[in-house]
């Protein structure tokens, strides 16, 4: 049995798609399509079972290829890529994974924290306040940055309401997402070592994550709040 990948048919649907991004069009290959997300979802089901081998992770999603045009100025019916998150399992632990399929190099997959709720942004931003230092030398750490890089994600110009704009975590202070990300080229996506780099990549994070995980299942002063 062949191990799950995303295919160079893939990309090319989607290079298709990008170019016939309507509802007609759509129907007529909407087979071909289904044959696509098949593979697809074969792939993505592949990382969820590598991922349990060391780390939890409880739930997987798929997303779907129709976008939510109601509130978009974009009104495409369609994406053109297809896209997969995976959570671990909550309480005890925090962060997720994504993994995004793309043609014309635009393939990527994430990590971190897209969207921290208010109190859960408010605990990592006093974390730092208070110590700084074992976030850096996590994410300053060669081998880490050779894979992840810098952060990436919005961030306010100065600094959050009863935060010192001079104090010296405030460029980790300010930030509203906490997030890692790395590029693909075609190339690459459709290698039968994509899979392989992509769970390496996603167990070299684990240092991020188990810092995290710890601040936010306990209060300042270190006491378990779960």
């Amino acid at each position: 049995m062949a191990t799950p990948n995303f295919s160079k048919d893939i990309l090319d649907f989607f290079k298709k798609l990008e170019k016939n991004n309507n509802r007609d069009w759509f129907n007529e290959h909407k087979k071909e399509f289904k044959t696509n997300e098949a593979i697809a979802k074969e792939a993505y089901q592949a990382i969820y079972s590598t991922l349990n081998k060391h780390d939890n992770v409880d739930t997987f999603k798929m997303f779907r290829i129709y976008r939510d045009v109601r509130f978009s100025k974009n009104k495409l019916p369609y994406k053109t890529h297809f896209g997969g998150s995976f959570h671990r399992k909550k309480p005890e632990l925090r962060g997720g994974y994504y993994v995004h399929v793309q043609p014309n190099n635009q393939s990527f997959i994430a990590t971190g924290f897209w969207e921290p709720n208010k109190d859960d942004l408010l605990r990592i931003r006093r974390e730092f306040e208070q110590d700084d230092q074992d976030i850096r030398e996590i994410i300053s750490n060669k081998k880490f940055k050779s894979v992840w890089g810098d952060f990436v994600g919005d961030e306010l110009k100065s600094a959050p309401r009863d935060f010192d704009k001079n104090h010296p975590a405030i460029d980790l202070i300010r930030k509203k997402q906490y997030i890692f990300t790395k590029t693909y080229s075609d190339k690459e996506v459709v290698s039968v070592d994509f899979l392989k780099d992509v769970d390496a990549s996603f167990k070299a994070i684990r240092p991020f994550f188990d810092y995290m995980s710890d601040v936010l299942t306990t209060n300042l002063n270190g006491e378990s709040i779960i």
